[in-house]
């Protein structure tokens, strides 16, 4: 394994997902956004009556909605909705064998290593390019617990009875203008479901591509984990760069019943003209757990906040994310803790770091009603600022009413000190080695709880954007 890891790193390419292929899709919705494209993309997937009128009602939702002003309002400005393409898709129907899948999607892929992860430690993947997954597989072992993983399309054909129980429950259609434009034109993501007392002991995965310009992905996972069960879901995401804008805007949602847990990990690396605009939220019931494990590097303006509503007693939510914000780019990133039962626990752990002209946001929701008995919250916030031109901010909205209850909130804003590099330097490492080990040390707590080829290529990472970071 420790072999394994080092030729991870040391052949990592910093452009491994900017690449781009032509490709001849059978279904195209065109330009622009209106009922006509809301009607296609039912039409093509052949959906019931409700979900064409769930959509429908979405995107007269998402028209009558305001673009966000309290957040990076100016940012936003760019989208420009009408030159945007929200359906591609070369098929309908994701392959279960590699080999079928279509020769230039599979040069894709394999060039992201996703047949070689699998094969090494996954217990299922799912491959989404564009608007479509075009490969869904899961080990016979695992499905025979009676683990169900498929997109998001055959959920809802296939497994309506759970499916429709909880999708657009956790995130109501009318939570924000993207959650509505989502529930409008969703295609792709995957949907879980575990039974009860079933822990699968490896990790499922989906991986996320945008290939096409002008385009919109609007993924919608859904992850139902029953009594006593457990999960690990990891996604990646990359794009190639265009000029052009691209919108990357998904939704979410995660049940956690009785006593289950859910460990959600992200790990982007988008190219710097998306915009990944995502709301991801979690449902904890009696002493159930959910994890929240994001990294944010890339893209053009991130506004993430995955968020945990802590519903049965003892329920506990956690949130740790890195975000790292190089040249142009905004991540606007954080977490939101509702406590709505008992002695519930959150906490949230949150690190940033600031390179040349980038901006890194924190921004927290913290509520705990004044009705509820010994709950506890926990939220630190770290930022790093690696130039002068560098910018953090910091954005906690902390209530907390009643007796018994108990919150604490640390922040920190430090520099790279130049002696520290110059000490490093002295040692033999160049001035971008000891920018990198430094940074590395600064997230280093939280590298070490992202799984092993994750926690690598997280490394790797922030080893690139490091360069010529300093002077």
């Amino acid at each position: 394994m420790a072999t394994t890891t080092e030729q991870s790193a040391v052949d990592f390419d910093r452009n491994i997902g900017d690449f781009h292929y032509d490709v001849k899709y059978d279904f195209d919705a065109g330009v622009g956004l209106n009922e006509r494209v809301v009607n296609y993309i039912s039409d093509v997937k052949g959906e019931d009556d409700w979900v064409r009128a769930f959509r429908l009602k979405a995107l007269r939702t998402f028209e009558e909605k305001a673009m966000p002003t309290h957040w990076a309002s100016d940012d936003l400005r760019a989208i420009e909705f009408d030159k945007i393409r929200y359906y591609l898709a070369h098929g309908q129907r994701p392959t279960r064998s590699w080999e079928d899948v279509p020769e230039d999607m599979k040069r894709t892929f394999e060039r992201l290593g996703i047949p070689e992860q699998e094969r090494k430690f996954l217990a299922g993947v799912e491959a989404q390019f564009d608007s479509e997954a075009v490969y869904s597989n899961i080990k016979k072992a695992v499905g025979e617990q009676g683990v169900i993983f498929v997109g998001s399309t055959e959920g809802l054909k296939q497994h309506p009875e759970i499916f429709r129980k909880w999708f657009g429950k956790v995130i109501p259609t009318g939570d924000n203008k993207f959650s509505a434009l989502n529930s409008a034109v969703f295609s792709g993501g995957s949907f879980i479901y575990v039974p009860p007392g079933v822990k699968v002991k490896h990790p499922l995965q989906a991986y996320f591509r945008i290939n096409a310009e002008n385009f919109g992905q609007f993924e919608r996972t859904l992850i139902i984990v029953d009594e006593g069960a457990e999960l690990t879901y990891m996604e990646g995401c990359t794009a190639p760069k265009f000029n052009t804008a691209t919108l990357h805007s998904a939704v979410v949602e995660l049940v956690a019943l009785k006593g289950a847990k859910i460990q959600y990990i992200t790990v982007q690396n988008w190219s710097a003209n998306v915009f990944n605009l995502v709301t991801k939220r979690g449902l904890a019931h009696e002493e159930a757990e959910i994890k929240w494990i994001d990294c944010n590097i890339g893209s053009r303006l991130t506004m993430k906040y995955p968020g945990v509503v802590l519903k049965g007693r003892k329920a506990r939510g956690e949130v740790l994310s890195i975000a790292l914000a190089n040249n142009g780019q905004h991540q606007d990133t954080g977490a939101k803790m509702i406590h709505a039962a008992d002695e519930t626990t959150s906490n949230i752990i949150s690190k940033s770091i600031s390179i040349g002209t980038g901006r890194a946001t924190y921004r927290g929701l913290v509520h705990v009603p004044k009705h509820l008995k010994n709950c506890k919250n926990n939220t630190e916030c770290d930022a790093l600022l690696i130039n002068a031109t560098s910018r953090t901010d910091t954005y906690p909205a902390i209530t907390v009413r009643g007796t018994g209850n108990s919150v604490q909130h640390e922040a920190s804003v430090s520099q790279v000190s130049a002696e520290q590099i110059f000490y490093m330097q002295q040692r033999g490492l160049s001035e971008a080695q000891a920018m990198s080990l430094s940074v590395n040390g600064f997230v280093n707590d939280l590298v070490r709880q992202f799984p092993m080829e994750y926690s690598v290529e997280l490394k790797r990472l922030i080893e690139l954007e490091m360069e010529g970071s300093v002077g």
